[in-house]
């Protein structure tokens, strides 16, 4: 750990999360950064805000499931932080049906969790007759199954939500697949200290098109020639507006790279704006080509 990160006198420093104890993104921090001590946010913008504050040093985000897709209201949120992803780890995810000591499942009409979750348990649900209800969190939810006396609701949550909040596991591992999995990125101050000798090297951006015909095709172009391999492409719009479709990317290589440096210069020359906001080690889930 840097001397950088060394606030307030404390040995042991802070992780935000978003969500409950017991959420999936405080399980991401206990296994991926033991280190810190992690730090309960009522949403994405307060754990951000928590880094840039100095009250934590790191944030540990969702970005998205195997499953589910994108996790909503991250990307926008990154270039305006100035905040860096300095690591990514992918985290399996398995959910339980959790209901209340005394309920008996047979009597279950809700269920209530995070819309990721929700989606991530579609069999289970429609075997059961459940109807769905929307949740901030799924340990959230488990919080206020809890503290009431509801014995016709059920949540998705985790093993340990139900341990903290001492409910029941009506079933276990619900997820509609195995391979359920939710990738995480870590978020900084400052960048990590990556070179590209340092191993297989991801580097994330974002950026905006020039409005000219052609201008996405134009810009992916320069990835394509110089044989970069772009593992993600998404747009979200920008302040609400139609005509500010913002791109959010990830990209193999480091910037120092030839081929990388060459990329970037074609998508810069066809771009109105630019902003990296991580070079990082790759997770080791995605393998070494």
């Amino acid at each position: 750990m840097r001397g950088e990160d060394k606030q307030f006198g404390q040995d042991r420093q802070f992780i935000a999360f978003q969500g409950e104890p017991g959420a999936y993104s405080e399980e991401a921090c206990r296994t991926f950064a033991p280190d810190f001590e992690p730090l309960s946010c009522p949403t994405f913008e307060a754990a951000l805000g928590a880094v840039q504050e100095k009250r934590a040093a790191r944030a540990m985000l969702p970005v998205e499931n195997s499953l589910a897709g994108r996790v909503a209201d991250i990307h926008h949120l990154l270039p305006a932080t100035e905040l860096q992803i300095v690591e990514e780890h992918f985290l399996s995810i398995r959910h339980q049906l959790l209901i209340r000591p005394e309920a008996n499942l047979k009597g279950i009409k809700t269920v209530r969790s995070h819309a990721m979750a929700l989606g991530q348990c579609r069999r289970i649900t429609e075997e059961l007759g459940l109807v769905p209800e929307m949740a901030g969190d799924t340990a959230g939810a488990a919080k206020s199954l809890s503290q009431g006396n509801a014995l016709d609701e059920a949540v998705f949550a985790s093993a340990r939500a139900a341990e903290i909040y001492g409910l029941k596991i009506a079933r276990e591992n619900v997820e509609d697949a195995g391979h359920n999995t939710t990738r995480f990125l870590m978020m900084a101050r400052d960048p990590a200290d990556i070179s590209s000798d340092d191993g297989q090297v991801m580097t994330s951006f974002v950026f905006q098109v020039r409005n000219i015909p052609a201008a996405l095709y134009k810009a992916m172009g320069g990835f394509a020639t110089n044989g970069v391999n772009m593992t993600k492409l998404e747009s979200y719009m920008r302040e609400g507006s139609f005509n500010a479709t913002m791109f959010y990317a990830d990209i193999e290589g480091h910037p120092e790279d030839r081929a990388v440096q060459l990329a970037l210069e074609e998508l810069s020359f066809f771009s109105s704006s630019l902003n990296i906001v991580g070079v990082y080690l790759a997770a080791r889930e995605r393998g070494v080509r």
